[in-house]
């Protein structure tokens, strides 16, 4: 073997070894302040003390809210280092007494935030990955606002310019994400009842960022980014053929212009339902070939496709005669789950004596997991 191999297999062992041994870790992720993270993060810390776990809190934000404040007695707490700056003294997170504590767990709270100037490292997020590079398990949490890639986004929402940001690759490091959901008259009825701000700031937070709309649009943000991640881990940790597939419509048309756009909206609305992509398949036998395909027809065709496209699905044209093996092996290249086609004419039974596409097709579907829906 070559140094050069030598030196590769040695790295990537030791790489090995180092993951294994890194930290778990648990991200609560909210809309906004006040949706009650810091308040579950203590409650779990609880919860693993009484079950023997050795718990540290390495850094906690109550903001002064009674609830919350109450939860901390009782736990055991890393004291926070002193710094002077500015002329001011300041605290901050003791990233070397946590490492030289060791603990099993560590609650380190307010990811996004930014480290006073002279620290090992300018952001908590980076703090954070020290610890669990050093083998201790962390909990943490965050408001999705404070994620790079949906600054923009959230501040045209908000009209709230977030200078304390995390990258995406962080969320994608968690082994467990939870998002702490409330309505918006829930979070509103918070803040109302002064649980989440001083009661003389309350009417400026209802005029300005805590307004129904924003709320909403923060919370869908909120949902979506956890099923994503809820996505990414079942893709990455469930064998292939155990685990649920994401539902994929194949809408299936001819030439036949009244059948295909029906066949066309009606898969584009069970894909809405689904929130699922969609394929438009046309297989074009030698008996339809523009040469011997009537212009009207073609209109037809291509206003179809037009209307597809328009409806968000994907337009798929096949040359090939044979329409069965075509369809079928689409569906297994796209891995779709459901194939549409229209109602024909005939009686059901008539047409599959006298139809070998339709015949061929349910005989194949027969031995597939993929699911035939006939569209009226």
């Amino acid at each position: 073997m070559a140094e050069d191999n030598k030196e590769q297999s040695v790295t990537h062992f030791l790489e090995l070894i180092k993951s294994s041994r890194r930290g778990k870790f648990k991200i609560y992720i909210g809309m906004s302040a006040g949706v009650g993270k810091s308040y579950r993060m203590l409650q779990e810390a609880h919860s693993l003390l009484r079950n023997g776990i050795d718990i540290q809190i390495g850094y906690i934000e109550t903001h002064n809210r009674a609830e919350t404040h109450a939860l901390l007695a009782g736990l055991p707490m890393i004291a926070r280092r002193k710094i002077f700056y500015k002329g001011k003294e300041l605290e901050e997170m003791d990233l070397k007494a946590i490492l030289n504590r060791h603990p099993e767990v560590v609650i380190v709270d307010e990811l996004a935030h930014s480290n006073i100037e002279g620290s090992k490292n300018s952001k908590r997020w980076q703090d954070v990955m020290d610890i669990l590079n050093a083998g201790i398990n962390v909990i943490s949490a965050v408001n999705i606002q404070h994620l790079e890639s949906l600054n923009e986004e959230i501040e045209k929402i908000t009209g709230i310019s977030i200078t304390e940001r995390i990258p995406d690759k962080i969320l994608e490091a968690a082994d467990e994400i939870v998002n702490i959901d409330l309505t918006a008259d829930e979070l509103i009825d918070r803040l109302k009842d002064g649980k989440i701000y001083d009661k003389s700031k309350v009417e400026r937070a209802l005029d300005n960022f805590f307004r129904s709309e924003k709320i909403l649009q923060l919370r869908e943000i909120a949902l979506k980014e956890v099923a994503h991640h809820l996505e990414r881990k079942i893709n990455i940790e469930v064998p292939k053929q155990i685990k649920l597939r994401p539902e994929k419509f194949l809408a299936c048309i001819s030439s036949n212009a009244e059948t295909s756009k029906v066949v066309i909206r009606k898969t584009a609305r069970l894909a809405s339902y689904y929130r699922s992509p969609w394929i438009v398949l046309y297989v074009q036998s030698s008996g339809e070939s523009l040469d011997k395909i009537k212009l009207d027809k073609q209109r037809h065709l291509i206003n179809n496709f037009k209307l597809a496209t328009e409806l968000g699905g994907e337009v798929l044209k096949v040359k090939s005669d044979q329409i069965t093996q075509t369809i079928m092996q689409v569906a297994k290249d796209r891995e779709i789950t459901t194939i549409c086609i229209g109602k024909p004419h005939l009686s059901l039974f008539q047409l599959i004596l006298r139809t070998p596409v339709f015949n061929g097709l349910l005989k194949n579907i027969a031995s597939t997991e993929i699911d035939l829906v006939i569209l009226s």
